[in-house]
């Protein structure tokens, strides 16, 4: 049954190949999303049925390598087109074709109409591809090839619509900016690839996670080869100070947002921190940079989204400040958290973004939130799932979200991280302030749209179905984790033991025991997503003449939110101006037209004196010539007399 696992890659391969040649010439709709959709509900049916094989194995013969065909032989390299699928790979395939599959569907309807129809299924197939690539990888190098394939479809998708405004922009430059953001992080990742084959002599996964176990924690080695890694999740990821790129990704269609943003390329960074544990676990230094930049990310960016009003920019910024939990779990240890958390947010932020795009949907095309309002009585379906997702990134009892936030602020906290948990609690408070600022503001309340303009309707089936599975998902995905001090047995801990015991002990992680500290925990937890609640609902739905006071208060404060702390204009100051005027001046004016050009003419021009004055000599007169012969006769023997 596993020896099957490629065919869970070929099938949304043919269905790219079948889209992207004949999709054109394809009339039908139907047709193309049928291929589109049906190729990735294939991919999720089969790794289900592999899944399922797995779980009946003992958990020592659950991993198993399938090698495809040999890629490259080259002296010491070695790499192959080979299959890893192990506990961790298998779960996260079932999340990128499951939720993968739920997006392709919604996209049947969202897209509708669109005469690129056919060149959005074909690119969101590529996609899963490229994921698939990434998570199954026996290499670092056949991981590369996967890590770089999502960043370039991320390119083709959010710049889809080329010919449309964005913002300031066009979505074509906020392609440009996803994909130059991405290669800063993956020259970063590239660099350490190197590292690993002149340490570890293999890039093979198996070989160098063996021989890791023999190095001695903390050597500089295995710090610059995992801080090196990170550097190109931060990338991936969108962590500060490379997460200026997905907020911008939201010039692509909403289904590209959630694709995107919940089940794959932002948990590429997160699966490969995971995947390569061992290694981290050994660099102690680069995971408490790893921790102290997740927190800071999850907090920095819930900040930036109180005062968002583009659906889903508010969207883009929470799903930066998630991963930045993520991260901070990895960076403590709690590598089965942080897998937890990631699973979780899949279900509920794909929710997010396919409920936001049926409020654009319904809005035609509109996204400021502050012109919109009371939706829900138009929109029911839309409404009820948005809300339980908005409920489960928040952290309410007993979604999904509870659980495995919870499990990270606990997590922090037992590893004596007060600061670690300070911030991770703030964020959640933030987290469940901005979501329903977002609830509010979009579906209660008085409507603010012109009823003669705008008349919102609920989206059709096609799109309605796949919300309401995963509204079911994002309310019972958390008891997959429910942890023993909550009288569960945390199932994915167990399921995942295998793949991290050896970095657990490295770290000489404690084993997990009830504290009455960690139900305290839950409390002081539960109560602060629950004042970020009241607080959001009596401000934008009871006391709403209080907003203009308290913007007016903190107007600096609000400048400071609404500008994004000016981290884009920071870059424009220290690098983009001083770069493009750089390359002008120097490159251009200096190096091409000077130097190039200046050697191109010159040698033209030195061409044309010369000849020239040989021209002189060629006259066609007899005698000329005869002069010419005797003068050179007598040099000659003038030289041989001398």
């Amino acid at each position: 049954m596993v020896d099957l696992i490629g065919y869970v890659v070929l099938f949304p391969l043919i269905g790219f190949l079948f889209n992207g040649l004949l999709g054109a010439k394809i009339k039908s709709e139907k047709v193309v999303g049928l291929v589109g959709s049906g190729v990735v509900g294939l991919s999720f049916l089969l790794s289900s049925l592999i899944f399922f094989h797995l779980l009946g194995l003992p958990a020592d013969e659950r991993s198993h390598v399938v090698e495809v065909f040999r890629w490259i032989s080259a002296g010491a390299l070695e790499a192959h087109v080979a299959y890893l699928v192990d506990q961790l790979s298998i779960l996260t395939v079932l999340m990128v074709t499951g939720v993968g599959f739920l997006i392709h569907v919604y996209s049947i309807g969202y897209m509708r109409g669109d005469p690129a129809y056919w060149r959005f299924f074909s690119y969101l197939n590529l996609f899963i591809v490229a994921m698939l690539t990434l998570v199954l990888a026996d290499n670092f190098l056949l991981f590369f090839v996967g890590w770089e394939g999502v960043g370039l479809c991320s390119y083709l998708l959010i710049g889809f619509w080329y010919d449309r405004k964005f913002e300031k922009s066009t979505t074509s430059e906020a392609a440009n900016k996803a994909f130059i953001v991405n290669r800063v992080g993956d020259l970063g990742f590239l660099i350490a690839m190197l590292l690993i084959f002149v340490t570890f002599g293999s890039l093979n996964f198996g070989a160098v996670f063996a021989r890791a176990s023999a190095f001695n924690v903390g050597e500089a080695s295995i710090f610059w080869i995992t801080l090196l890694l990170f550097i190109g999740a931060t990338g991936k990821s969108a962590q500060i100070p490379l997460h200026v790129w997905l907020p911008d990704a939201m010039a692509g269609p909403t289904p590209v947002s959630a694709l995107i943003h919940a089940a794959t390329m932002v948990t590429a960074g997160v699966y490969m921190i995971a995947r390569c544990s061992i290694l981290f676990a050994l660099a102690p230094t680069t995971m408490e940079i790893v921790a102290v930049v997740g927190a800071l990310t999850a907090i920095f960016a819930a900040s930036i989204g109180l005062v968002q009003n583009g659906i889903k920019k508010v969207l883009a910024y929470s799903t930066i400040s998630q991963l930045g939990y993520m991260f901070l779990a990895m960076g403590v240890g709690a590598f089965t958290a942080g897998m937890f958390h990631l699973l979780t947010h899949a279900f509920f932020k794909a929710l997010l973004f396919l409920g936001a795009g049926a409020v654009i949907h319904a809005m035609h095309d509109a996204e400021d939130i502050q012109i919109m309002g009371g939706l829900k009585r138009h929109l029911p379906i839309t409404y009820k799932t948005f809300v339980v997702a908005a409920l489960a990134i928040a952290g309410v009892p007993p979604l999904a979200g509870f659980f495995s936030k919870d499990e990270i602020l606990w997590k922090a906290y037992d590893q004596g991280s007060w600061f670690l948990w300070v911030v991770g609690s703030l964020g959640a408070v933030l987290t469940a302030f901005y979501m329903f600022r977002l609830v509010a503001l979009t579906f209660e309340g008085s409507p603010r749209h012109d009823p003669a303009e705008v008349r919102p309707h609920e989206a059709p089936r096609i799109m309605t179905v796949p919300l309401i599975v995963l509204a079911v998902l994002s309310a019972i995905g958390g008891f997959f984790g429910v942890p023993r001090s909550l009288g569960g047995g945390h199932l994915l801990e167990q399921w995942l033991e295998p793949i991290f015991m050896d970095a657990t002990e490295i770290m000489l992680l404690p084993i997990p025991e009830v504290h009455a500290a960690e139900y305290v925990a839950i409390v002081v937890s539960v109560g602060l997503v629950a004042v970020g609640i009241y607080g959001a609902w009596m401000l934008y739905l009871r006391r709403r003449e209080l907003i203009p006071r308290l913007v007016s208060r903190y107007k600096r404060l609000y400048t400071l939110l609404w500008n994004k702390y000016y981290v884009d204009e920071i870059y424009d100051a220290s690098i983009i101006v001083p770069t493009l005027r750089g390359s002008e001046k120097l490159l251009w004016r200096g190096l091409d037209v000077f130097v190039i050009d200046g050697v191109v003419n010159g040698t033209a021009k030195l061409m044309s004196v010369v000849s020239h004055l040989s021209r002189r000599v060629q006259v066609g007169v007899t005698q000329s010539y005869a002069v010419v012969f005797v003068v050179g006769i007598v040099v000659i023997l003038a030289w041989l007399v001398l």
